[in-house]
Parts: C-alpha cells; sequence; structure tokens
C-alpha cells in the first residue's frame, strides 16, 4: 500500500539517492537540496533495458538544452541499482541502450522515493511512469502518472514549465509567447 506524500502544492518530498552523476566511480548522490534555485523534472521509469523507458529518456537528452535554457534539470530514476544504470548508460542506443545521455540516472534501489511520490507498483518493485515538476524553491507544482506502456511527451512538460514560470492563468493550449488570461 502506498504511503505517497508528494502533493501538488507542497514541498516536494526529499531525497538523496545515489547516481550516475560521476558514471566512473558512482560516488555522487542526487538530491533535491542540490537543485535548489532550479526547475527540477523527475522522470521515474520501470527498469533499464526495457523497450519503451530508451525511447523517453532519449527524447528528454535530446531536447537537454531546451530544458536548460529555461532554467530546468532533469532526473530519471527507477529501481535498478546504479551499476545497471552504469551499464545501460554504456550501451549503444542501437543496441537498447541510453548512451550520451545529458541527465544522470538516480538509483530508488530502496523504493523510498517511488512510494513517497506515489508511483511504485505494490508487489512489483518497479515504479509507473511518473513525471513531476518542482519549483525553484522546492515545491511540487505537476504530476502526470502514466501505465507502463505509454510513454511521456518532452514538449507538454517543456510546455507546462513555460506556463508556470508565467505566473499567471494559461488556458488550454497555451503555446510560449502567447498573452495569460487577463481576470476582472
Amino acid at each position: 500500500m502506498s504511503t505517497a506524500t508528494a502533493k501538488v502544492g507542497q514541498p516536494a518530498p526529499d531525497f538523496n539517492l545515489p547516481s550516475t552523476k560521476n558514471i566512473q566511480s558512482l560516488s555522487e548522490p542526487v538530491k533535491l537540496s542540490d537543485y535548489k534555485g532550479k526547475w527540477v523534472v523527475l522522470l521515474f521509469y520501470p527498469l533499464d533495458f526495457t523497450f519503451v523507458c530508451p525511447t523517453e529518456l532519449t527524447a528528454f537528452s535530446d531536447q537537454y538544452d531546451q530544458f536548460e535554457g529555461i532554467g530546468a534539470e532533469v532526473i530519471g530514476i527507477s529501481t535498478d541499482s546504479v551499476f545497471s544504470h552504469r551499464a545501460w548508460l554504456q550501451a549503444p542506443r542501437d543496441k537498447g541502450g541510453v548512451e550520451g545521455l545529458k541527465y544522470p540516472l538516480a538509483s530508488d534501489i530502496t523504493k523510498e522515493m517511488a512510494d513517497n511520490y506515489g508511483v511504485l507498483i505494490d508487489g512489483k518493485g518497479i515504479a509507473l511512469r511518473g513525471l513531476f515538476v518542482i519549483d525553484p524553491e522546492g515545491v511540487l507544482r505537476y504530476s502526470v502518472v502514466h501505465d507502463l506502456n505509454i510513454g511521456r511527451s518532452v514538449e507538454e512538460t517543456l510546455r507546462v514549465i513555460q506556463a508556470l514560470q508565467t505566473g499567471g492563468l494559461c488556458q488550454a493550449e497555451w503555446r510560449p509567447g502567447q498573452e495569460t488570461l487577463k481576470v476582472g
């Protein structure tokens, strides 16, 4: 049974996870506190070396400069070990790997973070495809969870962050550069 504590509009649950930030030594964790002042996109995914996962993670990596351009960082997270993450990062893309990924992968091997964010599949020990956007002050601002067979949209994630950054009311299908709604 999930003990999810992540709620939109509330401080995001903290984390300190082993990661591939230093792919050689695997000694540099990712911590929410390290990202203070930046937007953070958390990408929970089920498992390394699977089918939909590499398409998503590489799509976010291929557009990483756009995330950096709006002050956002991306972190991929699964319940696999950092050793599995490293092997996957070293595997060529045409062989099902994610070689060249521009952001770190974190290991939630204890499954505590997936549980805190409400994406842990009970009895399976893996995460659903959860995407969470945390603002520069550490507040969870956006959450979407997909079933295992559906990949997420880089374009929609960028649009949501840019909409949140306006501080205004953004109508359906709002796009960067458009006016926000005026009330009154």
